[in-house]
């Protein structure tokens, strides 16, 4: 009886921490902030991009910088592959805490642009698309789907890992927003260029 009364605790501790392993999902305040970036990220793209010209979207600050529509097309090409990226993650064993990288490091990704990369091959733009339009139909056709799985789902991002990254899901999810934000920044620095056209 004595044994039998030692082994039921250590049995509800076992599947205690099996339990507090899934973080489950979202909390609301994790959601509201996802949820608004991608707001700002795709309500800013639309305005950059609004009423420009030929030559405003075409122009380029040197021949080999990208043009504004050459920016939209990257990102239209660029989120298909990294929305994949995430949902492969989905299929990633519950369990993981991100150590390496923290949300404040992803949310500053998308301000700073002192740091830059080089995209990969598959991600360059390669006139896949038509005009600018056609890329930002494509890219805000996604981003719906994207923002209503952020709403909707019960899943748990936190607690599963990126394949093959440093991050959980749901920073992922955050960086593709940033991801965004930096290009939308550099949509900027295209415009204030001094030989931009006027229109």
């Amino acid at each position: 009886m004595y044994t039998r009364r030692r082994w039921l605790p250590a049995a509800l501790f076992v599947a205690l921490t099996a339990i507090s392993a899934q973080a489950g999902p979202m909390t609301a305040g994790e959601r509201q902030r996802l949820l608004a970036h991608f707001d700002m990220t795709n309500a800013w793209l639309a305005s950059e991009v609004e009423g420009l010209s030929e030559a405003q979207m075409n122009f380029r600050m040197t021949p080999e910088s990208w043009s504004i529509k050459d920016v939209v097309e990257h990102l239209a090409i660029a989120e298909p592959q990294y929305w994949q990226q995430l949902q492969d993650g989905m299929t990633q064993p519950l369990g993981y805490k991100s150590e390496a990288t923290t949300d404040a490091a992803i949310l500053w990704y998308g301000v700073d642009r002192t740091q830059r990369t080089t995209t990969g091959e598959a991600r360059v733009p390669n006139g896949k698309f038509a005009s600018l339009k056609e890329s930002l139909a494509s890219f805000q056709k996604l981003r719906a789907s994207m923002t209503q799985f952020g709403k909707d789902t019960q899943e748990d991002l936190r607690g599963r890992q990126l394949k093959g990254g440093n991050m959980d899901v749901y920073q992922w999810f955050l960086m593709i927003s940033t991801h965004s934000q930096r290009h939308i920044l550099q949509i900027r620095e295209v415009k204030a260029h001094a030989g931009y056209p006027k229109k």
